[in-house]
């Protein structure tokens, strides 16, 4: 008998961990003013069923951009880290002497990659197949997504910050202006990474004798744009002690950004063209030239996750409906493919909202315990080691650069972030003392959830000294 006294003694126990929150995530809860009612978590070790902690983890909650959890991780098993995006270039008219006579075509099938370098790449081919100056228009296919995709939808009242920018079948740059700071000879500059004639910089920026700190909340920028040209003024102050810096903003849309970096690099090759820009389907008549191929997926759910971008992960959620559900992609198609994905795995998570995929909505909701379930499957997969190797490294880069460092669980954790207003949130993998890897959530959606940052810390911390 005793050794059925001493399991259930031993379950019993382990019912009270796994509802109460360990006392250092509720002093800086406390600390915080959140209470713990706007909490969920959810810690399970991927080596066993054991589910050491879950608290509110039933509830729907908003994750923030944890949600690109979900999206990466059905993306790489839906269509394989080795996926490769293309993007195509046609000709619709005669060739003659090195002109086209006739309209020069690209197809776009939602490359979140696509750079400037590529484009100089496909042109450099373009010339080299012959082409060296375009007698028609700068044509561009993206009925790969529906016609709608790209409607202006902000998500706040910035709306010239690049995480506002709609997504696009073909995108260049994932359509951001890049814009470097930096004191040079006690003198605050401001300068474009690619530099367009169409953006226009007025510098009124002062010089502050201070550390960097916060140094966004000390710049304002106003801009006045149109279709053609756009003017940004920078004012405020700009610390001594910042080094380089960066602000990304979206001045023009797909379109007109795509074109205007075309006529550029066009131009530096010497090409000439004379046409202007449309947006069309391809024409059965036209010849295809050559194709572009991405970087592999792989590698692209990397920039997604380790710096949370979010335009990204907006196309890798149309990318998934186009290549699942076919195109033209919708953001109804990437829903139901992601929950065509769950089911097939066992997963029914009624609460779940993907909306975007990115989790730059007020709309997504997933609870602590599903996500958390889904990351314990997601560690028994095939394409585990480029799902893991996708989220930032705790201490050492991406969005959770600096946090635990120099303490025992620095290096030790593969975690995901989130932030919005009133939203933050943690998810991934932990390596215990014992060097099993526990997987842990934590989701707060409270008016001071920004100030949850030391109790995801303690969470963590806990999680990585059990025994």
């Amino acid at each position: 008998m005793k050794p059925i006294v001493f399991l259930i003694g031993a379950l019993l126990m382990s019912a009270r961990a796994w509802a109460e929150l360990p006392p250092e995530v509720s002093r800086a809860l406390k600390i915080a003013e959140i209470p713990e009612t706007s909490v969920a978590v959810y810690v399970q070790s991927v080596g066993d069923e054991a589910i050491v902690l879950s608290h509110n983890a039933d509830q729907s909650m908003n994750p923030a951009s944890v949600m690109k959890l979900v999206t990466t991780n059905a993306a790489l098993e839906l269509l394989t880290p080795a996926y490769r995006w293309k993007t195509e270039l046609y000709r619709h008219g005669s060739v003659e002497n090195g002109v086209l006579q006739g309209d020069l075509i690209i197809k776009g099938y939602g490359d979140p990659s696509f750079k400037t370098q590529d484009f100089t790449w496909m042109l450099t081919r373009l010339q080299q197949a012959g082409i060296r100056s375009v007698q028609g228009d700068l044509v561009l296919d993206k009925v790969y997504f529906e016609s709608n995709i790209d409607k202006p939808d902000f998500f706040d009242d910035d709306i010239w910050r690049s995480y506002n920018a709609m997504p696009s079948a073909f995108l260049v740059n994932a359509r951001s202006t890049s814009f470097r700071f930096e004191v040079i000879d006690n003198v605050p500059t401001v300068h474009q990474e690619f530099e367009l004639p169409e953006i226009k910089i007025i510098n009124q920026l002062k010089l502050a004798d201070n550390g960097c700190g916060a140094w966004r909340n000390h710049l304002k920028y106003e801009v006045q744009a149109s279709e053609t040209a756009a003017m940004v003024t920078f004012s405020g102050t700009l610390p001594t002690g910042c080094g380089e810096k960066y602000l990304e903003l979206s001045l023009f849309n797909d379109d007109r950004y795509a074109y205007f970096i075309f006529k550029k690099l066009w131009k530096s090759l010497d090409g000439g063209f004379k046409g202007q820009l449309k947006v069309a389907e391809t024409p059965d008549a036209a010849v295809k030239l050559l194709e572009h191929h991405s970087e592999s997926l792989g590698y692209v759910v990397r920039d997604i996750n380790k710096w949370s971008h979010n335009l990204m992960a907006r196309q890798l959620l149309l990318t998934i409906a186009a290549e699942r559900m076919g195109a033209p992609a919708s953001v109804q198609k990437g829903d139901d493919a992601i929950r065509q994905w769950l089911r097939a795995k066992d997963l029914r998570f009624n609460e779940l909202v993907v909306d975007n995929g990115s989790g730059l909505s007020r709309k997504a909701r997933i609870s602590a315990e599903h996500l958390g379930q889904m990351l314990v499957k997601a560690f028994s997969e095939a394409t585990m080691p480029e799902f893991v190797a996708s989220l930032p490294i705790l201490s050492k880069d991406g969005t959770v650069m600096g946090r635990l460092r120099d303490t025992k669980s620095s290096g030790r954790a593969h975690l995901k972030t989130g932030s919005l207003n009133g939203v933050s949130a943690i998810a991934g993998y932990v390596v215990d003392s014992k060097g099993r890897r526990q997987v842990v959530v934590m989701l707060v959606n409270h008016a001071n959830a920004a100030e949850s940052r030391p109790a995801q810390d303690a969470l963590v911390a806990w999680v990585g000294a059990q025994l």
